[in-house]
């Protein structure tokens, strides 16, 4: 993922509104280790859940990229998106391999996760070089926001874990500058990818919404069954931060939310 990337204060600026940057000292279960928070099944199956849709979207993410990479203007361009490609697949091992480390198959943890997030792609297929950038920019950073938010109450081995793949992989100081110079070059740009990027934020919500709805171990932790501190107007305050950060990465980019 990418939203962690800091290309300048505008963009800083929403990481700091994340639940897994600050706040009090850690109760509950985001105090224990993993041996000890894992003796409850149900938490146990949400972690899963999580690190098997984080999985999936970074491969789904090194994959795009990839893609993205073809659409490049320059040689320069083209390299350092494959540089960016093989930082989020590193990040997936990291993923699949502690899948297996605590004995879960990775592939059966991702499944229940292809289809939502391929048909987030599939919905948001960018038509040019600039819209897979806003796309990467503006789609992981939502995501990543999310789970970082979730992060603040995990468990301290998944909570490292989880920070440790949401890391700089420098895509965000990529997309301000390159997205920054077209608008300067010709502002009618602007009005498009700024329609691209509400197009944007509404199906990643969206689909997180409806991921979360259909699996029960995560749905009950949002809202406090399994981890310590979310109640049902926690998780509201939580996507008002999310798209409160969605708003401050669009004026990074100079385009109007």
């Amino acid at each position: 993922m990418t939203s962690s990337d800091k290309p300048g204060n505008a963009a800083d600026a929403p990481a700091e509104t994340t639940g897994a940057e600050e706040g009090p000292a850690a109760t509950g279960v985001a105090a224990l280790d993993w041996a000890t928070a894992a003796a409850d099944p149900q938490y146990r199956a949400a972690v899963v859940d999580l690190l098997g849709a984080l999985a999936y979207g970074e491969l789904a993410a090194f994959e795009r990229l990839a893609e993205d990479a073809k659409l490049a203007p320059t040689l320069a361009d083209k390299a350092e998106l494959a540089k960016m490609a093989s930082a989020e697949f590193h990040h997936f091992e990291r993923l699949r391999d502690r899948l297996a480390e605590i004995g879960e198959e990775p592939t059966a943890a991702m499944e229940p996760f292809v289809a939502a997030y391929d048909g987030f792609h599939k919905q948001t297929d960018p038509s040019d070089w600039l819209e897979g950038l806003v796309k990467a920019y503006v789609g992981d950073s939502i995501a990543s926001d999310f789970y970082r938010e979730v992060a603040a109450r995990l468990d301290s081995d998944t909570r490292e874990l989880v920070l440790a793949v949401l890391d700089d992989t420098g895509h965000a100081g990529f997309a301000v500058e390159k997205v920054r110079a077209a608008i300067d070059a010709d502002p009618r740009v602007g009005g498009r990818l700024a329609l691209w990027a509400r197009r944007l934020m509404g199906e990643a919500l969206s689909q997180s919404q409806r991921v979360v709805a259909d699996r029960d171990a995560l749905s009950t932790m949002l809202v406090g069954g399994v981890a310590d501190g979310f109640d049902l107007a926690e998780v509201g305050r939580m996507f008002s931060r999310i798209t409160e950060a969605h708003t401050k990465r669009m004026a990074a980019l100079g385009l109007a939310a």
